[in-house]
């Protein structure tokens, strides 16, 4: 059963759709506050402490991407994003500025607390179980404890589903796995999502990695590593 002390911060400032979401959450077993703005999102999220953001793309003063970035300068707090065109665009900038998902609008409601209850837990036990391992492929170096990444020595900044993304594919070297596995993996769906989350993130990852990104594109399967990497534990040796 959902702990009901979590609670669900909605940023959104069309009042139907915040009492539309409110009322699903709410019948989740989560404690729900409304923002109708960024400045009031920004005040309650560090008065609240919200346990997951929902927030929306479109606000009346500051925009959803400033809200995000402005967030994550203090909290890692988990953040959905909701956006109002189906436009890959507007989903890469949200991510990039560390949203830890998105949904298109018109949503179904299920699929919003699916989506919400998925995302805390991930969170959760990443916070309560980090692991101590790394991997390494050839110039990158993935650190699970730490939770970084670098390329030759040079930290490069993921987004928290782009960093799931990459462990869990270095994690299966030599398998491919296809999109909807990964959507269960690293999202925690076990419905068939958006595959196309999937592909976003890989494209993010490439463009952030470069050549040092190891993701293969298996056509009409899915996605694998190109070769294996070394296992190596989370502190190099002296």
């Amino acid at each position: 059963m959902m702990d009901a002390r979590q609670r669900i911060l909605v940023v959104e400032d069309e009042a139907n759709i915040a009492s539309f979401v409110s009322v699903y959450l709410q019948k989740a077993g989560f404690d729900v506050g409304v923002a109708r703005n960024g400045a009031e999102a920004l005040a309650k999220a560090g008065t609240e402490s919200p346990a997951l953001i929902v927030l929306d793309l479109m606000l009346p003063d500051l925009d959803g991407i400033d809200v995000c970035r402005r967030i994550r300068q203090r909290s890692d707090v988990p953040i959905l994003m909701l956006t109002a065109r189906d436009d890959d665009v507007e989903k890469i900038i949200g991510l990039e500025v560390g949203a830890d998902d998105y949904l298109t609008k018109p949503f179904n409601p299920r699929e919003l607390v699916a989506r919400v209850k998925s995302v805390l837990r991930r969170s959760t036990t990443r916070r309560r179980d980090p692991e101590v391992a790394a991997l390494e492929f050839k110039a990158l170096r993935i650190d699970s404890g730490r939770r970084e990444v670098t390329v030759e020595g040079q930290e490069v900044q993921l987004a928290p589903k782009e960093f799931d993304l990459l462990w869990e594919l270095l994690d299966h070297r030599g398998l491919v796995l296809t999109r909807d596995q990964l959507l269960e993996r690293v999202w925690g769906y076990t419905f068939a999502g958006d595959t196309r989350t999937v592909d976003v993130h890989v494209g993010q990852l490439r463009r952030k990695l470069g050549e040092a990104c190891p993701i293969v594109t298996v056509w009409g399967v899915g996605y694998k590593v190109a070769t294996e990497p070394k296992a190596a534990t989370a502190s190099p040796s002296p």
